[in-house]
């Protein structure tokens, strides 16, 4: 149902330690893993349920509210902590904590140290991560290689399950995965929690899980259709994760979505169509029905290794590093998400990013741009003073341009005394000077889509100041929204009709051209 040709689908890093940390502190998979497990496929529905809905009601702009700083921080954290959840596998402890700040994780993991572990987990599990990450290295060097960093965690399953099972190091403190039940999936359809106390939590869950999941594979499917030269349709993207999510929760499945790794896999691989997950789930189900019994003796450390393993491409420092150069209000949301993940949880991280997000667009709303505009020299283009030192003011005009999309409640009377300030300094200037008082103040509205009734109001009095001062109100270039307005409000028919002009330099022509009633008196 999707548009991405390369996408592979699965569970990724992300989205399972979201779940896992947020379901956590609600069921306890130790003390009851049924009513656990039964969460998981409820929360897969809503999350599904949800991602349909913003699919269907065309709803992918919500998306666009995890900023790529957002995402970058976020990522960041994320890896962090489920690295030093990895532990609890990589030194087989049997007691840890189920929160995901890193204080009580590290917090857990020394008190751990008192209680019984196994070195011999701890060394198996680090031989096989050097080799992982040695994999990666040299997929990384050597592009014709792309196979062996994805093959990679097969062999380390592989290899260490050989060593446990031969040398009998389950005997000796290894811990190993055991029996893991084989076949398909059976139906969770009579295991949904749609009724109770807990349905509103597995909903707030449901929506948290999808949009992270969305933001994935929507970043996921664009970055391999740039390198293809094609376009996808994120509605699409959101409809097809949402049935198939909400065909997962029917059959005891938990939230997937596209997955980096695996789809860098498919595209190196050469795939042109999503045949190539038709051949991946046949593989899955392959495996599910004939290779589980000899999974028994895998150990729980080489799992911590892949995990861990993968946790790199997670944190992208130079990303980081990219943005404070470029944007420190970006950097700060990327902060934000990074130590709320890490400190706090993964809600709190998602909450600061998206709230420092809005804030910014608020203050980029509520204290716009503007600019004092001049003339080029040898042409009729005028344009802002600070980026332009050569641009000539004309004598007795004020040609000022609002940079921003709404003039509106927000901002209206800030752009009103900041204009207002500048024909003061202008006066005091010209009364230290010989040159005559300011004739106009010419708007140059090009950048203002729209107009509201408090920014209507706030132009009103701005005429009303100039008149004081008298000057005249001129506007240029208005949009068909702001003019329609202007004119349901009779604005135009105060400052006057003669007062309206397709570019700045119209407007300066007939100023500089026209003589004022006050001038003429004089």
């Amino acid at each position: 149902m999707g548009s991405s040709r390369e996408i592979a689908i699965g569970p990724v890093a992300v989205v399972s330690m979201l779940l896992s940390s947020m379901i956590g502190e609600i069921q306890d998979p130790l003390a009851d893993p049924v009513a656990y497990r039964n969460f998981v496929f409820t929360v897969t529905l809503f999350a599904g349920t949800f991602q349909a809905i913003f699919g269907l009601f065309r709803l992918g702009f919500l998306v666009d509210f995890l900023s790529h700083a957002s995402i970058v921080g976020f990522m960041g954290g994320a890896a962090i902590v489920i690295g030093l959840q990895q532990l609890k596998g990589l030194l087989g402890i049997s007691h840890f904590t189920t929160k995901t700040d890193v204080v009580s994780v590290l917090h857990s993991a020394f008190t751990s140290i008192d209680h019984p572990w196994s070195p011999l987990n701890f060394v198996l599990g680090c031989s096989f991560l050097i080799f992982l990450l040695i994999a990666r290295f040299i997929g990384r060097r050597n592009k014709k290689l792309f196979w062996f960093p994805a093959i990679a965690p097969l062999v380390s399953v592989i290899l260490s399950t050989l060593i446990v099972f031969l040398t009998k190091a389950d005997k000796h403190g290894v811990k190993i995965v055991r029996h893991i039940k084989g076949g398909l999936n059976r139906s969770s359809v009579h295991d949904l929690q749609l009724s109770g106390p807990q349905v509103g939590q597995a909903a707030k869950i449901g929506l948290i899980s999808a949009i992270v999941a969305l933001t994935e594979a929507i970043a996921v499917g664009r970055s391999f259709a740039s390198i293809k030269g094609y376009h996808i349709d994120g509605n699409k993207e959101m409809l097809a994760l949402g049935f198939m999510n909400i065909a997962g929760s029917l059959s005891s499945c938990y939230v997937a979505t596209g997955s980096f790794s695996r789809t860098a896999v498919n595209f190196s691989a050469g795939c042109q169509t999503l045949v190539s997950n038709i051949v991946m789930s046949i593989t899955v189900l392959v495996s599910l029905e004939v290779f589980t019994r000899l999974l028994y003796y895998t150990p729980t450390a080489i799992l911590a290794s892949i995990i861990l393993s993968a946790l790199p491409g997670l944190i992208d420092i130079r990303g980081a590093y990219y943005i404070w150069k470029v944007d420190k209000l970006d950097f700060i949301a990327c902060i934000g998400a990074f130590f709320g993940v890490l400190f706090a949880s993964v809600e709190i991280g998602l909450l600061a990013a998206v709230t420092i997000s809005f804030a910014r667009i608020l203050l980029n709303a509520i204290r716009p741009g503007i600019e004092a505009l001049g003339r080029l020299p040898r042409a009729d283009v005028y344009c802002d003073m600070n980026q332009y030192p050569m641009a000539v003011k004309t004598p007795g005009i004020l040609a000022v341009r609002i940079n921003s999309a709404l003039l509106c409640f927000a901002n209206a009377n800030f752009i009103r005394e900041r204009i207002l300030r500048w024909v003061t300094e202008e006066v005091n200037e010209i009364k230290e000077s010989t040159e005559g008082g300011i004739q106009a103040v010419i708007l140059d509205m090009s950048n203002v889509m729209n107009i509201d009734t408090a920014g209507i109001l706030a132009l009103e009095e701005l005429h009303k100041e100039l008149l004081i001062h008298e000057a005249q109100l001129a506007i240029a270039n208005p949009k068909w929204q702001v003019i329609h307005k202007l004119r349901l409000a009779k604005f135009i028919d105060r400052i006057g009709r003669g007062w309206i002009f397709l570019t700045v330099s119209e407007a300066v022509d007939a100023c500089v051209s026209s003589k004022l009633t006050a001038l003429a008196n004089c």
